[in-house]
């Protein structure tokens, strides 16, 4: 098919003549806005002063450590439509539309976008024409380009050419804003783009005096808020209100600041490519990771269900270390047995899940930590174990064992951490006792009770008793030898000796004891479980406990005779009488003397003299003994028959509440059987 050269070429000069004027409108448009751009930028690096200067070289540092994208070396790097740009295409477009929308028209709408905007844009390979398709199989479009041929009506096309050269500068104006045609020199100026420009300088001429406003404002409110306090020095009251009020505003500028550095900081990434972004801001909160852990064993591979999942977690800088910990603990009240110094329990803090070996202990008024045997029932104990350390206010769970065929209820106790890396001195207490093996005046050797003289010298000064209730101390190393005997001689020294001194003289059966505090070590032991390295059948097993490893060996419990509480029988001590000397008794007054009556070898006449009764005296006794024959014999009949009545009333008792059982146990069958009714019809209007 041939074409018509002069349409043809007039067409061709009237498109170029277009396409400069577009082309010189499209210089001046640009220049005009990056101009404005430009003074925008530099007004907002006034106002940020240096924080820009990091942005300098970041470029050649994320282009130093970009990684190749061999797509992106092949088909160039994608353009895409930003947000802002697709936000305000919607908004123009929404402006025209009707407010409300039917369904389909929504739809197709969202149909025939897919093409243009929702592209996927990481796959350039793929040509995408943004001109929009014209259906040519439609007989109009094609009749609309008939003219242009050799068959066509020439005539029409130089009309159309000259129609089209008044509409579509009106258009280009409108579109393009003013350009100058390079050819005949001539410039155009369009009204549309005076209009915009007008628009735009009208709105920043608005903000920018609302701002001032604002400053002002601002302003005036600090320059009276200084005046008052300056009026009102010696107001002790106004000082603290202009301190909070200067705070308060301090904080504000300061979180203004921060929040215009977020923003910036968020838009210059977003301006980034992902990669770039994800290696100076790192991975976002969302984001799909894939961990790789070197050094695992064999078995959580081998061992690995799906149905089970493992949560990663991350540790603080202290906890990686090991110490001692002490805890608030308390046993759980739905526990049945208290808890034991030095059974194995199994903990878990944060992150972690071990076994360890605890010491129980409570805080005496003083500040001394007192170990205690067993848990208290309805209060809280402190408690020290070894094993990885946890930041103070941490939550502790302990359990005894992992077992699931447990009856009792399985948490034993709970805890919160107090400290950390704590090395508590925890004491009990202990009673040493010995045995005098010499006896002075008031001064004693006591043996058995020490085992070496540094031994002795640790408890110098310590507070000592008899079983008597005689008080002494400790005061050091016997340095005599044993048996009156030099060392030349045979005399034999041992060590372990202590000389003491006692407020009274001791007799050699005196029993001497001491009570003391000793420190009582914290064992370092932890056991971390390894439930993840072994089937889920099957049931991690730890250190067991003393009552468990009897019981599995069939062992007895160990009695210790003298564990075990027996009466205190202690014979009463015969002190000799006091002997006062004559000459004493002679120089001291009556009311001291002792008046002490002598013994009589023969009883009293009163005592040795026999009571013969007249016969009337006798018969009185007579009398008075039958009479206390026929009481007593009258009170044993009674006892009988209270006995009598005692046991009748207790048959009738019992028959009593038997009765009552069995009526009471219909009645709980006949309302259990009117309860399973009700229930039945319930099932059955539900099945229905």
């Amino acid at each position: 098919m041939v074409t018509d050269d002069k349409d043809s070429g007039d067409e061709d000069d009237s498109d170029s003549s277009d396409d400069d004027n577009t082309e010189n409108g499209d210089d001046e448009y640009a220049s005009s806005h990056s101009d404005s751009s430009a003074d925008d930028e530099d007004d907002k690096e006034d106002e940020m002063g240096n924080v820009s200067k990091w942005k300098e070289s970041l470029s050649e540092r994320t282009a130093a450590r970009r990684k190749i994208n061999l797509m992106q070396l092949v088909y160039g790097k994608p353009e895409s439509k930003s947000s802002d740009e697709m936000k305000e295409i919607s908004d123009e477009g929404s402006e025209d539309d009707e407010f409300f929308k039917p369904k389909g028209e929504v739809n197709k709408i969202s149909q025939e976008g897919i093409h243009e905007n929702d592209v996927d844009v990481d796959d350039c390979s793929k040509f995408l024409s943004n001109v929009s398709l014209k259906d040519w199989s439609n007989d109009d479009m094609v009749a609309s380009i008939r003219d242009r041929f050799v068959t066509g009506d020439w005539s029409k096309a130089s009309l159309r050419n000259q129609l089209s050269k008044g509409t579509d500068g009106d258009e280009d104006d409108e579109a393009f804003g003013d350009f100058e045609d390079l050819e005949t020199g001539q410039k155009y100026e369009s009204h549309g783009t005076d209009e915009v420009g007008g628009s735009r300088k009208d709105n920043d001429l608005a903000a920018e005096e609302r701002k001032l406003k604002k400053l002002a404002l601002r302003a005036k409110f600090d320059a009276q808020l200084d005046g008052s306090d300056e009026g009102n020095d010696g107001n002790d009251e106004t000082k603290v209100s202009r301190g909070q009020t200067n705070a308060s505003g301090f904080y504000d500028k300061l979180k203004e600041e921060m929040e215009l550095r977020k923003q910036v900081n968020i838009a210059e990434l977003n301006e980034l490519d992902e990669v770039t972004r994800v290696e100076i801001e790192g991975y976002r909160t969302g984001s799909y990771l894939r961990l790789e852990f070197r050094d695992v064993p064999c078995e959580m591979v081998e061992n690995f269900d799906p149905c089970h999942p493992i949560l990663v977690g991350g540790l603080a800088l202290g906890e990686e270390n090991v110490g001692y910990m002490q805890v608030r603990l308390k046993r759980h009240r739905w526990h049945k047995k208290v808890l034991k110094t030095r059974d194995p329990i199994i903990v878990s803090i944060g992150w972690r899940r071990y076994q360890t070996v605890p010491i129980y202990a409570i805080e005496d008024h003083n500040g001394r930590h007192r170990m205690l045997k067993y848990t208290p029932e309805h209060m809280h104990c402190l408690a020290m174990f070894w094993g990885p350390l946890a930041p103070p206010h941490t939550g502790v769970v302990a359990i005894q064992n992992l077992s699931s065929n447990q009856a009792s209820f399985r948490i034993t106790a709970t805890a919160t951490v107090m400290e950390f890396n704590h090395a508590a001195r925890i004491v009990k207490k202990i009673k040493l006792v010995g045995y005098a093996c010499k006896i002075f005046k008031k001064t004693a050797f006591i043996e058995e009770m020490f085992t070496s003289n540094l031994e002795i010298a640790r408890f110098q000064g310590a507070a000592i008793r008899t079983v008597s209730g005689i008080r002494g101390q400790v005061k050091k190393a016997a340095k005599e030898e044993i048996g009156n005997k030099s060392k030349k001689k045979g005399g034999a020294t041992r060590e372990g000796i202590a000389r003491c001194t006692f407020e009274d003289k001791i007799k050699k059966g005196d029993i001497v004891f001491l009570r003391a505090w000793t420190q009582v070590e914290v064992p370092q032991f932890y056991n971390p479980l390894t439930t993840a390295l072994q089937p889920r059948n099957e049931t991690w097993q730890g250190m067991k406990t003393v009552s468990e490893l009897r019981w599995d060996k069939n062992l007895p419990v160990p009695v210790n005779k003298d564990s075990l509480y027996k009466p205190i029988e202690r014979k009463q001590r015969k002190f000799n009488p006091l002997v006062i000397p004559k000459s004493l008794q002679a120089a001291l007054p009556f009311a001291s003397k002792p008046k002490d009556i002598p013994f009589r070898k023969r009883s009293l006449l009163e005592n040795r003299r026999a009571v013969v009764m007249e016969p009337k005296e006798r018969k009185v006794h007579a009398l008075v003994q039958h009479l206390q024959l026929i009481r007593s014999e009258k009170m044993k009949k009674q006892k009988i028959k209270d006995d009598v009545k005692r046991k009748a009333r207790a048959v009738e008792l019992a028959k009593e509440e038997q009765i009552s059982k069995k009526r009471q146990r219909e009645e709980r069958r006949g309302r259990y059987i009117e309860q399973e009714k009700q229930n039945k019809k319930i099932r059955r209007r539900t099945e229905s």
